[in-house]
């Protein structure tokens, strides 16, 4: 991470509002979950390294210190704006890691690397995400799905403590109970103190005196969960649905996360939809649409008669008004528009023969005789 731009990995500019670098985080993270790529060892550092690259530019001072000082290990020079020249640091103080503390000396953290006092552990639960599939009419009227889904979860042993049923909570050892672990080195600029998350109790101060057996202290277990899903009226394919809170447990007792659903609308063979309206077609035969007619036709609501006028011609659209789909959280339904498809009989009796030359007389039309009922 420390030779990558962050700015680069997400995918955003250097100007890139909260709410942009949230959104392109979002997106990034649902796309390489380890989740959605199991045994991927790419995909997996994929996501961590996105991760990474979010707890830099989302975090104001660290953002700033980036931008200020730019990213480690770029040659020579640190980044643009930054320490310029030839100087080598890698001697003092074990290398890249000397550097990593001077920068903590002066801003208050590692490089890379939180330093937070007393930092929880606590951390919100990853969002997830995950398909249904319905039919036509129950997106135009809405419905109720079930769906199973493995995630992890909060362990029901130890309720998300990571500790055995009846084991107390100790002060860690490695830290005394300070969620920190201070050193002192030497540098360029002589002795400098510096401090580091505990790696033991991740900064809490506190561990279990016996983790528990079933998570191993994680405070999770991967488990299955049966969701319920209600689907309002009027989603359309390829909609989204929240579930708040269905997502992934968090860790020691941080909020879960989200669940997202993906619809995917099966079509129908008597409908097409576009947005809230309804299209279907009406085929009627030569004469009526000549004489006109009183004809049946098929709604999402059931059938419905409609007037079709003397002298209707091939392609007409008739609107029914509030035959469409109901707007999302309630509102005016759209209309169902119903075009009109003229059937040219292709076989004809004697009689129809007969009456058709009338018809051709009466129009004086001068037929050859060796159209298509002759």
């Amino acid at each position: 991470m420390s030779n990558k731009d962050p700015y680069k990995i997400l995918g955003v500019e250097k100007t890139a509002t909260d709410k942009e670098i949230k959104a392109a985080y979002r997106k990034l993270a649902l796309k390489w979950h380890p989740d959605k790529h199991k045994g991927d060892k790419d995909a997996e550092e994929k996501f961590k390294e996105i991760n990474a690259a979010y707890e830099i530019i989302s975090d104001p001072k660290k953002r700033q210190q980036y931008d200020a000082f730019g990213s480690a290990g770029g040659g020579s020079g640190f980044g643009a704006g930054g320490f310029q020249g030839g100087f080598d640091f890698t001697g003092f103080s074990g290398g890249a890691g000397g550097f990593a503390d001077i920068f903590e000396s002066f801003f208050g953290g590692n490089a890379g690397r939180s330093s937070t006092r007393g930092r929880s552990a606590r951390v919100r639960g990853n969002d997830i995400e995950a398909s249904i599939e319905i039919n036509f009419e129950e997106a135009v009227f809405g419905c109720e799905k079930e769906l199973e889904i493995t995630k992890p979860d909060v362990c029901g042993n130890c309720k998300g403590i990571g500790a055995e049923p009846e084991s107390a909570i100790i002060s860690c050892k490695n830290c005394n109970g300070q969620g920190q672990v201070k050193t002192v080195r030497n540098t360029i600029l002589g002795q400098m103190a510096t401090s580091r998350v505990c790696e033991m109790c991740s900064g809490e101060g506190k561990v279990p005196e016996k983790k528990c057996t079933k998570c191993h202290g994680t405070s999770r277990v991967r488990q299955k969960e049966r969701v319920k899903v209600k689907i309002p009226a009027g989603v359309d394919n390829d909609s989204t649905i929240r579930l708040s809170g269905k997502g992934e447990g968090g860790v020691k007792g941080g909020p879960n996360g989200d669940l997202y659903i993906n619809l995917r609308v099966k079509p129908s063979s008597k409908f097409l939809r576009h947005g809230r309206d309804i299209h279907s077609e009406l085929e009627v035969h030569l004469l009526q649409a000549v004489l006109g007619d009183e004809v049946e036709v098929e709604t999402l609501f059931g059938p419905t008669k409609i007037k079709v006028p003397p002298g209707t011609e091939h392609g007409k659209v008739f609107k029914l008004s509030g035959k469409g789909v109901e707007k999302i959280g309630g509102g005016s339904n759209g209309d169902h528009l119903v075009k009109v498809k003229i059937k040219i009989p292709s076989k004809l009796s004697k009689k129809e023969k007969e009456l058709y030359s009338q018809l051709a007389d009466e129009a004086k039309l001068d037929l050859k005789k060796s159209g298509l009922f002759w």
